[in-house]
């Protein structure tokens, strides 16, 4: 079990290495002036990998925790409420992923219309949500 859990933090912290970072990139996108094509082409190619690369890594980040919940009953039990929370922000963290490919489908498509400090605070999301899973795995305050 302990490798599973090793290898399930090792792709929870890269996917959310891919979330810290892409956000980061849509702000830039967002302050690329109408004439810099070639600056706005090479930021959104960079967002295109960086999002397919995340979401190569969410997978088995999600995969390794399913085993780890269902394949070791971890979180079963009387006093695992800490486990339903933890799994209401893995279902954030999965929203706020698919959030950011609905984002950058609006940048290649030209329809953006959030300012590039929306896109700042937006940035901010991920990291309440790995402080929260993370206090809710270790603490396990319920």
């Amino acid at each position: 079990m302990l490798w599973v859990k090793s290898f399930h933090i090792v792709f929870v912290a890269s996917w959310f290495a891919g979330l810290f970072y892409l956000p980061r990139i849509f702000v830039n996108l967002a302050m690329v002036p109408p004439e810099s094509v070639a600056e706005r082409q090479r930021l959104l190619t960079m967002a295109h990998k960086l999002l397919r690369f995340s979401t190569l890594l969410a997978v088995p980040a999600l995969a390794l925790g399913l085993w780890l919940w269902l394949g070791y009953g971890v979180g079963h039990g009387p006093g695992n409420g800490w486990m339903h929370a933890k799994l209401l922000v893995v279902a954030l963290v999965i929203g706020y992923h698919h959030a950011c490919g609905r984002l950058l489908k609006r940048f290649v498509a030209g329809e953006n219309r959030r300012h590039h400090v929306w896109f700042r605070w937006f940035n901010e999301a991920p990291v309440l949500m790995l402080v929260a899973a993370v206090v809710l795995v270790v603490v396990k305050p319920f």
